[in-house]
């Protein structure tokens, strides 16, 4: 088998069916990205969860009159919770913050937002135990146990709200692969159109090969590598958009909650972790639909 006529006749395809060949690189390109930036969106919550289980903590807020008359935690209602919590299996740590600590940790989170930090007041501030557990999974022990005692004004648990956060994550991220699965089955049509069109304009050539004893498997490869080609034309431009959007976009929008560790920051190397699954998905794409098209609907 000859590879240099192989590789030419590929290079003829593309360039006899431009018009279709274009549009099945971009259809593939935007499903790829698309793909890619759910896998992305995976990446950050899987980083999210990562460094947040780490840090959870449960807050019991005190009632407004222990937060005014107590500020360490020596009186009897506050000091009784916290020995209770310190008692309480599953309980690593207890940490008292009052209410001018709670203040102070309020300035430091909103720094950049002047306007906001001047509207806040101590006296709209709790004081709280600050709880750290051993398995943060189970921070529903103290909420059960806790609530309602006397004291305790109402419980934070910082697991719930990061539950809350990742699933509005997973429902972009959802929302993503669906997109990118309709985008999919329309490259998987294009792909197949094309090779058909290919084949068809180029099905007195194929004949003569085929009566001069060329073997199917020689006078497929052409089409199944046009596919594969476009295929990855596609991945390169979906990986090229995806660096773009990160760098463009992503890091100016994203600039405050990343500086502030809310959100954690996506490098180029999160982008390169999920490029080779970009390529793997076209090329495999590309040569199973070239596959079953030549077989099913083109006959050479």
């Amino acid at each position: 088998m000859r590879a240099s006529f192989v590789f030419s006749e590929v290079l003829t395809g593309l360039r006899r069916n431009v018009t279709m060949t274009v549009a099945m690189i971009l259809t593939t390109a935007i499903s790829l990205g698309l793909l890619g930036g759910g896998l992305l969106i995976v990446r950050t919550i899987g980083k999210m969860q990562d460094v947040y289980l780490s840090k959870l903590q449960v807050s019991v807020n005190m009632t407004d009159d222990v937060s005014a008359n107590d500020k360490t935690c020596s009186q009897a209602i506050c000091a009784g919770l916290r020995a209770e919590l310190l008692n309480t299996p599953g309980v690593k740590d207890v940490e008292f913050e009052s209410r001018d600590q709670a203040f102070q940790r309020f300035k430091q989170m909103f720094a950049d937002m002047p306007g906001l930090e001047q509207l806040g007041r101590p006296e709209a501030l709790p004081a709280s135990l600050r709880v750290e557990m051993v398995d943060p999974n189970r921070s529903n022990v103290v909420v059960q146990e806790f609530t309602g005692k006397p004291g305790v004004k109402s419980i934070d648990d910082q697991g719930v709200f990061l539950q809350r956060f990742i699933g509005v994550l997973n429902g972009f991220r959802n929302a993503t692969f669906v997109i990118a699965l309709i985008q999919a089955l329309a490259a998987l049509m294009l792909i197949s159109n094309t090779i058909q069109v290919s084949a068809f304009t180029r099905r007195t050539e194929v004949g003569i090969m085929r009566l001069v004893g060329a073997t199917r498997l020689y006078t497929q490869l052409p089409f199944l590598l046009e596919a594969v080609v476009a295929g990855m034309i596609g991945a390169t431009l979906a990986i090229i958009g995806l660096i773009t959007a990160k760098v463009t976009f992503l890091d100016k929008v994203l600039a405050a909650p990343i500086q502030s560790g809310i959100i954690p920051r996506l490098g180029l190397l999160d982008v390169a972790y999920v490029s080779p699954w970009l390529f793997l998905t076209a090329v495999g794409i590309s040569a199973l639909t070239g596959y079953v098209t030549l077989r099913l609907y083109v006959r050479l």
